[in-house]
Order: C-alpha cells, then sequence, then structure tokens
C-alpha cells in the first residue's frame, strides 16, 4: 500500500480507539481518578518501551525541560480526571461534545501565548460553541448531573487547550511518544496520594479493562499518530482528529444504549463544526504566513 494511504488508514485506526476512551468511564466501576491513574500507569510503561524500541532515550535535555515536563503532568491529570468525570456525570455523548470545546477555546487563548490577534470569525466561533453548549445543558444549576457533566466537560477542555498551548511553545521538540511517556508518569506520580486504586484489591476484570484503556486506547493511538505524521500533514491530522466526539457518540448509541436528543445532537454539531471551522482557519494563517 501507499505510505501515504497507509498513513491515513492508521490516522484513522487511531481516532477511533481514541474516540472509544470515553466508553471506559461507564464500564470501570472507578471513579475517575482512579480510572485516570489506572490508564496513565499502564500508557507509561507502554510509552517507555515504545521510545525504548524506537531508539530514543528517555532522559530530557536540559533541566528546565523537567519543570515543564512535571506541568504538562499536572495539567493533563486535571484534564483525563474530569474528562472521565464529565462522562460519568453527562454520559458519553454530551461530555466528548463538551470536551471538544478545546479548539474554538485553543484559538482564544492563544493570544496569551503567541502573538496573534483575535479575528472576528474567532468570536463567531465562539459563540456558535457557546449556543451548541447552551443546547445540550438541561438547565443552570449544578444539581442537575448532565449541566455538571457539561461544566466539568468544557473545564476539562480548557485544561486541554492550555496543555496543547504550553506543549506547542514549551515542549515542542521532543517526540509525541516521548512528551507523552513523561506526562504519563507525572501523572502517575500526581494522581497515587489521591487514588485508592492500589491500596483496595481489584477485580481482574478491571485491571484488564485499564490496561486495554492505557496500551490499545492510549499509548497505541499516541504511537499510531507519531508514525502516521512521518507521511502526512499536520493540517490532515488535525481534520481526521475533528472526528472523535463523532465516534465517541456513535459508540455511546450502539454499545451503552444511550440516546441522546435531538437538542444534544444539534448542539454536538454546532460544536463540531466550529471546532472544525477553526482548525482550518489555523492552517490556513500558517500556511499564509510560512510562504
Amino acid at each position: 500500500m501507499d505510505p501515504v494511504k497507509k498513513s491515513l488508514v492508521t490516522l484513522h485506526l487511531a481516532v477511533v480507539l481514541l474516540g472509544g476512551t470515553g466508553l471506559f468511564s461507564k464500564i470501570i466501576p472507578l471513579n475517575a481518578i482512579d480510572i485516570t491513574l489506572g490508564r496513565s500507569l499502564f500508557a507509561c510503561l507502554a510509552l517507555c518501551l515504545f521510545v525504548r524500541a524506537g531508539r530514543e532515550h528517555l532522559r530530557l535535555e536540559r533541566r528546565l525541560d523537567y519543570f515543564i515536563a512535571i506541568g504538562l503532568g499536572v495539567l493533563m491529570a486535571a484534564h483525563w480526571a474530569t474528562y472521565f468525570a464529565s462522562m460519568q456525570y453527562a454520559g458519553v455523548s454530551v461530555g466528548m461534545i463538551a470536551m471538544f470545546t478545546f479548539p474554538v477555546i485553543t484559538v482564544l487563548l492563544e493570544p496569551l501565548f503567541e502573538k496573534t490577534r483575535l479575528a472576528w470569525q474567532d468570536m463567531l466561533s465562539a459563540l456558535v460553541v457557546v449556543i451548541g453548549i447552551v443546547l445540550i445543558v438541561p438547565e443552570i444549576s449544578l444539581d442537575n448531573d448532565v449541566t455538571l457533566g457539561v461544566g466539568l466537560g468544557v473545564i476539562s477542555a480548557v485544561l486541554y487547550a492550555v496543555r496543547n498551548l504550553s506543549l506547542r511553545k514549551y515542549f515542542s521538540h521532543y517526540s509525541g511518544a516521548r512528551s507523552m511517556a513523561w506526562q504519563t508518569l507525572i501523572i502517575v506520580l500526581c494522581l497515587l496520594p489521591f487514588s485508592d486504586l492500589t491500596s483496595t484489591q481489584q477485580d481482574t476484570s478491571v485491571w484488564l479493562l485499564l490496561l486495554a484503556l492505557g496500551t490499545a486506547f492510549t499509548a497505541l493511538p499516541h504511537a499510531l499518530v507519531a508514525n502516521s505524521l512521518a507521511h502526512l500533514r499536520a493540517k490532515t491530522f488535525s481534520l481526521i482528529a475533528c472526528m472523535q466526539p463523532f465516534y465517541g457518540v456513535i459508540f455511546a448509541i450502539i454499545l451503552l444504549n444511550e440516546s441522546p436528543g435531538w437538542q444534544t445532537l444539534l448542539g454536538g454539531i454546532l460544536v463540531t463544526s466550529a471546532s472544525i471551522y477553526e482548525t482550518v482557519n489555523t492552517h490556513k494563517s500558517a500556511s499564509a504566513t510560512n510562504e
């Protein structure tokens, strides 16, 4: 098979796997912190093996980079914990849609990290996202689990956007697998004091699900993305990644028997459309700057 076509198939597989992570918030009988710790533990081990297999070393180049890795890991720990908590409260479909506001949030936060200005189109995208979120919120009250889940999903999106912007500015000289290996290690160290995962006895089935989440649904897709980018443009990856909430919602409907209403689906379409627009617009601006 042609390397580009093979990379496209590989990338779609990676996004499908990432879209399936939300299912584990419902099928693993643990709280969000314990799920995040288990995911990170197995992902860290798998990513370290992947880095070593690629003949990279795990140590970082500068002392400062270790402090940056700690910061990124703390952000990822909070992001993953709120991501799973969001779906445990609101359901996989709603939680996935709420979290996928991050591309637009990224654009809104970018001027704080880069010398860029917000365009009126960015403000319009933000308005579309707000309308989409309003559609999926049943009432303005944190006593409602769905509303609480949406709020946690948006917080997760903000954390993810800050992490991505920080990584791009301060840590992009490391490969994706090497960077994620360090971040998952920091997540494990951060969450151990707050988790009962290792101090209480868990069923074998729980450990097997955490193993699958950490390896097949976390370490593997990150490795696949790293390999596919050798033959694909970053724009292609970003656009295909926008399919993640679509896959997540489909999985939730088929495997968890979720039945999102028309308001949730319409809100999801608005959020995803704004995310796709900002993804395309960002890469157009980057191309124009490089010309």
